[in-house]
């Protein structure tokens, strides 16, 4: 039986600058291609099809470089920090 009384702690260690940039040059690519890069990126954490970013300038390889938790942790912190929240970390 699983104990749900506890609680989990998951620790992404990663460069935020890396994933920072790579983001931005694939949200670049995306626009320059026409799509609609918070789409595009949605689907592909969900599904983890990496043919939902375009391989435009190598936007496809580069976010495969990340882990899809990478790129949600790093969303979800600028989200957070964009907002005001007290968040500790």
């Amino acid at each position: 039986m699983e104990d749900f009384g506890s609680t989990q702690f998951f620790q992404v260690d990663t460069d935020s600058s890396s994933v920072k940039e790579i983001l931005h040059e694939v949200c670049d690519a995306m626009n320059d291609k026409g799509y609609n890069p918070v789409n595009q990126i949605v689907g592909y954490i969900m599904s983890g099809d990496p043919t939902y970013v375009t391989s435009h300038m190598g936007a496809r390889s580069k976010i495969m470089k990340l882990e899809r938790d990478e790129i949600v942790e790093e969303m979800l912190n600028e989200y957070i920090k964009n907002n005001h929240w007290n968040v500790e970390q």
